[in-house]
């Protein structure tokens, strides 16, 4: 597999980074942050300012002080804390697929990578885990700058391979987190599901905020293929030969079932739901999620994944 040079991208991070990643719930943190903190206490008098970020509260912002500087500042009345993130990086060898340098795992790493750098540049800790069927490679938690690169750096080294087993290690996850978290799931979700479903309710019990990108090749949305072909399981030793065009429109309409009850679930949940192509330009699509996400603020929860039965 090329070893992409380009998992910390300027152009993306440029596009990113200055937008931000607030947490859309309480979160434990030790030092001062972006995020607001259960440990606050019940005096709404003012603490101090920080920069304007889109999507914060407008009738917080000092104009007087505008008036003096021509930049906005928000004025602060409650505590502030920093969040952890813990970004599951499926590492599975379902993500090699793809061309040269715009394989599912180029484009997973990516998006790991510069979001990494959005929660680092707010002075948030992450870490990073890479799985297959079981957890695989893990970078604790950190919130110093050098920490994207030792991200980076594991991301360059990482090769694609064994099977996906994603319920059963975010499940161990569920385990070991003590306290608030975001977790960003990026994966194919090539996987059993209702062990996922059931681990993902699970991290929902335990109060932490959870983002699934769904990452993609337009292959297998479309099942392009015009030729009689051999298909080979990625993750396995299985092989069949197959004229495409005879069962093209079913597998279309499994596959559209498929994403759909994926994103469906997640919206009911209140949990975010972004699928990225590999094709796709990421700069562009990361800045409009985190916008749209800023924009949006808090979003109502119907239930926990693990309380669903087989559909809505």
């Amino acid at each position: 597999m090329s070893r992409s040079p380009e998992y910390l991208n300027p152009d993306i991070l440029s596009q990113i980074v200055g937008i931000g990643l607030k947490s859309r719930q309480l979160v434990e943190g030790l030092i001062a942050g972006q995020h607001r903190s259960p440990l606050q206490g019940l005096s709404p008098e003012f603490v101090d300012y920080r920069d304007y970020t889109p999507g914060d509260d407008l009738k917080n912002l000092d104009w007087r002080i505008y008036g003096r500087s021509d930049r906005f500042y928000i004025k602060r009345y409650e505590e502030e804390s920093n969040l952890r993130a813990y970004i599951m990086l499926d590492a599975s060898a379902s993500m090699g697929y793809g061309g040269e340098g715009r394989t599912k795992f180029n484009t997973a790493a990516t998006i790991a990578a510069s979001l990494a750098a959005v929660f680092l540049k707010q002075r948030d800790s992450v870490g990073l885990t890479l799985f297959d069927e079981q957890g695989r490679q893990e970078l604790p938690l950190s919130a110093v700058p050098s920490q994207l690169y030792k991200l980076a750096e594991v991301l360059q080294n990482a090769e694609p391979g064994g099977k996906t087993e994603m319920g059963p290690v975010l499940a161990t996850l569920a385990d070991r987190i003590r306290r608030r978290a975001v977790t960003v799931l990026i994966s194919d979700f090539f996987t059993p599901i209702e062990p996922l479903y059931a681990a993902i309710g699970k991290l929902q019990y335990s109060g932490h905020e959870i983002i699934v990108i769904h990452v993609l090749h337009q292959d297998e949305l479309d099942l392009p293929f015009r030729e009689s072909v051999i298909f080979r399981d990625i993750e396995g030793a299985d092989e069949f030969f197959a004229e495409p065009w005879t069962f093209q429109s079913a597998y279309r309409e499994a596959m559209q079932q498929f994403i759909g009850e994926l994103k469906e679930r997640c919206q009911f949940c209140g949990i975010d739901y972004l699928q990225i192509l590999t094709e796709d330009d990421l700069g562009s699509r990361l800045s409009h999620y985190l916008f749209e996400r800023q924009k949006q603020g808090s979003v109502k929860r119907h239930g926990r994944m693990s309380n669903l039965g087989g559909g809505q």
